[in-house]
């Protein structure tokens, strides 16, 4: 087995299949704690235009599906997926879709403190599982200050414009690059497996990588 191999994933906190993604992940990971994975988070919007402070989740959803019907029907393989592998959703409490900038900022910053991974699973619980409004400072310093995080630190920069230009700038490469869903992950930084995969392909994986050293 090689002593590490990057894992890339391309992700947003209010992304449901990204959420339902992790969760088979970490599944995986689980089984097989041996696997070589060195994982790091990247930043992609699922709506990069939405105004900073976000809009109310059922006009989002109509608006972008073509009304009410269209949303539901867009939502019931998610619900269905979450129930099957017992994951929590409560998408009738989510009241608004935050615009997510800030939310990627402090998964960066939170990678710097090598706590990244900590940052996506709370920022995940509190929006899909809290229905908390992760584009609000307040919830952000909250997530930063439960994961051992500076929260008045991370209130200061969230004040500020630091690296906006630089996840703003990390977004459009990986569109660049072809990328237009996610969750993407990348192996290697040569193999992108889209798509919110089940665990035992992560499984099927690790065993490959573990022929591949042998």
């Amino acid at each position: 087995m090689p002593d590490t191999v990057k894992l890339d994933i391309m992700s947003d906190p209010i992304c449901p299949w990204c959420y339902i993604g992790k969760a088979h992940l970490d599944r995986a990971l689980t089984e097989h704690p041996d696997h070589p994975f060195e994982i790091e988070w990247h930043p992609f919007q699922l709506n990069p235009t939405m105004p900073s402070a976000g809009m109310g989740r059922r006009d989002y959803l109509e608006g972008k599906f073509g009304g009410k019907d269209g949303a539901v029907r867009a939502y019931a393989p998610i619900v269905e997926h979450a129930e099957k592998i017992g994951l929590k959703i409560d998408f009738a409490g989510i009241e608004r879709t935050p615009n997510t900038l800030d939310a990627h900022r402090l998964i960066h910053w939170a990678g710097i403190e090598g706590k990244q991974t900590a940052a996506v699973s709370s920022l995940f619980k509190a929006y899909f599982v809290d229905t908390r409004d992760i584009g609000d400072v307040d919830v952000l310093a909250d997530i930063a200050d439960g994961i051992e995080m500076d929260a008045a630190l991370v209130r200061r920069l969230l004040a500020s414009d630091a690296d906006r230009e630089d996840i703003s700038a990390r977004d459009a490469h990986s569109r660049q690059m072809g990328i237009n869903s996610v969750p993407t992950f990348i192996v290697a930084g040569q193999h992108a497996v889209p798509g919110a995969q089940p665990p035992e392909l992560w499984a099927q994986v690790i065993s490959e990588l573990r022929a591949g050293a042998a």
